[in-house]
């Protein structure tokens, strides 16, 4: 990754007030680009773009919803963007249970509304989509998914996350290759680190227990999934922008962006490991019948490895103690945009498989 080439480069955010978004702005205004961002308000109280002062340094920060699709086109129209990373998603696959049409409308409908705009954008040269890894057809197999497996979903947030790659495909195919305008999806892991407050998720159910002293209740405690630092597929994502941005159509396909097989791990192992760190916190399976969720899931990051160069930084034993000192010096009320500025230029000065 060069970060001479973001200097005064013009970028337009979806999702820069949620936890991924907020660190991707950060990271791109740390290397002098022009962010635009287009979300709705933060998704939690406290939450990383407050506590991080995201829009600090950010040239516009519009609160919208990306299923208003004029306001959306009128504010890319705006910004006047080379490069656009979309981020704003329904995330959580528990409460695509209890909202389904809400989540079909944001992951589906909210591509189309984007790849609209962007149609309607000449100044676009260069888009990565981001989706996740379980918008594959799971078959609970023990290997990595790589990039040509077929796309499903047992329950609306990964189908819905399948979907938004199908849309990604023929929009790419059918209006984008033609105009000159370089489209990529790209499918991370179970991303962690210091800032997430969002319900349902292991690690900020760790914190929120660690502060409150109260019992961990976790789910599925086999259910291993491939966790990795939030830098980790951020990097991936900067690097795919400018390989489209300056090569085009040779990179626009789908990519995944995943850690190393052995950080693959078991929701019990994660909390345990957790539990050693930090020893004040207990911990129990939750006995009540819960939504269906995929046992085992792990990404095959192969086509990543060889044509990008693109690798893994840091091992989980570093991504969980990175999540853990960013919430210590949150909880000691230290300047936390200072604070994930300075992780962001320690992930940078790292070998790869350090």
């Amino acid at each position: 990754m060069n970060p001479d080439f973001w200097r005064g480069r013009r970028v337009f955010l979806t999702g820069h007030t949620g936890f991924k978004g907020g660190w991707l702005s950060l990271w791109l205004q740390d290397m002098g680009a022009e962010v635009h961002g287009y979300a709705l308000n933060p998704p939690s109280e406290p939450n990383l773009f407050s506590v991080a002062e995201v829009e600090k340094c950010m040239a516009s920060s519009e609160i919208a919803d990306i299923r208003d699709a004029d306001k959306l086109r009128h504010a890319m129209r705006a910004a006047n963007p080379e490069i656009v990373f979309h981020l704003a998603a329904q995330p959580l696959v528990r409460y695509s249970y209890e909202q389904p049409v809400e989540t079909y409308a944001v992951n589906v409908m909210g591509v189309v509304h984007l790849l609209e705009a962007i149609r309607a954008t000449p100044s676009v040269k260069a888009v990565v989509n981001v989706t996740t890894d379980k918008c594959y057809d799971n078959r609970e197999w023990v290997w990595g998914y790589r990039e040509s497996e077929a796309m499903g979903g047992f329950d609306p947030y990964p189908s819905s996350k399948g979907c938004a790659e199908l849309v990604t495909a023929a929009y790419r195919r059918s209006f984008l290759e033609s105009s000159g305008v370089s489209l990529a999806s790209a499918r991370a892991g179970n991303v962690i680190g210091g800032g997430d407050w969002a319900a349902d998720r292991l690690i900020p159910d760790f914190l929120c227990a660690m502060d409150a002293e109260e019992t961990l209740m976790i789910r599925s405690p086999q259910s291993t999934r491939p966790w990795q630092h939030v830098l980790e597929p951020l990097s991936g994502y900067l690097m795919l922008a400018e390989k489209l941005h300056v090569e085009g159509a040779a990179f626009a396909e789908a990519w995944n962006f995943g850690p190393v097989d052995e950080d693959a791990r078991s929701v019990q192992w994660i909390v345990e490991r957790l539990s050693e760190i930090r020893s004040n916190v207990s911990w129990k399976c939750d006995e009540k019948p819960q939504p269906h969720e995929a046992h085992y899931l792990k990404l095959d990051s192969s086509k990543a490895h060889d044509r990008l160069s693109w690798q893994p930084r840091f091992r989980l034993e570093t991504a969980l103690r990175e999540t853990l000192g960013w919430h210590d010096a949150w909880r000691k009320d230290d300047d936390m945009r200072s604070v994930t500025l300075a992780q962001i230029t320690n992930y940078q000065s790292l070998r790869q498989n350090d």
